[in-house]
């Protein structure tokens, strides 16, 4: 597919994002297959991966459809806020590009990154292969920077997710358990790129929201994907009303 095409298909759809962590129930391959297959009947028009595996079978399934495509750590670091771990370098970058993905999303922050590469060298990376660079940023600044970069997509993936944005979003008073919606909102109305929502989507109703505030897709992952995490959810919420 064109990156036009890729764009066209995306526009005010929702992604639903696949993934399970190492050592989880749900990693094995099989299953992964299940649950992609899954999530493409209930009617998903793009797949958010992260893996050369989970890309590979998925493009074989489904030859048309939109993948977003990462390389994370198989298991997560506690530190995790301070540290950059999706896509981090060129190489990874690479890696899910000739997997299959059509657009590679990797951190758009300007934090350090292990591989010693300047986001800029990502971007271009991913545009002299022909694919789409998408920046999972967490701060408006971050966004702007991103875009100021060539990136064809932002998204608000990292969101209260790291050191930095943690902090700001307390001092602004937002609530830590929704989407952000005020940064979504700001992006929209002030950098020029398709901007996506993704990040604590658990409702419908959370995801027309943010349509209505102009934004180009919405990723789902957890509230569809990672049955340990709603039910967690369901215990939580349930026993407070005990």
């Amino acid at each position: 597919m064109g990156n036009t095409e890729v764009l066209n298909k995306l526009k005010n759809q929702i992604i639903v994002s696949v993934q399970s962590s190492f050592g989880e129930p749900l990693y094995d391959e099989s299953v992964m297959i299940a649950m992609i297959k899954s999530v493409m009947s209930g009617g998903a028009m793009a797949l958010r991966l992260a893996g050369v595996r989970d890309i590979k079978n998925a493009r074989a399934n489904f030859p048309d459809v939109p993948i977003i495509g990462i390389t994370k750590p198989k298991i997560i670091p506690e530190n995790f806020e301070e540290l950059v771990y999706i896509t981090p370098s060129s190489a990874d970058c690479e890696a899910v590009i000739q997997a299959g993905a059509d657009v590679v999303a990797f951190d758009g922050t300007m934090r350090e990154r292990p591989s010693g590469e300047s986001l800029k060298e990502l971007v271009d990376c991913v545009h002299s292969h022909g694919k789409l660079a998408m920046a999972d940023i967490s701060t408006f600044l971050e966004a702007e920077n991103a875009a100021n970069l060539g990136c064809d997509l932002i998204s608000t993936t990292l969101s209260g997710y790291t050191k930095e944005s943690i902090e700001e979003n307390r001092v602004a008073g937002k609530n830590p358990e929704e989407p952000d919606y005020e940064l979504l909102n700001r992006i929209v109305k002030n950098v020029n790129s398709h901007v996506i929502l993704e990040g604590r989507v658990w409702e419908p109703n959370q995801a027309a929201k943010a349509f209505e505030l102009g934004a180009f897709s919405v990723v789902i992952g957890s509230a569809i994907t990672r049955p340990h995490e709603i039910t967690k959810r369901f215990i939580k919420k349930g026993l407070k009303s005990l």
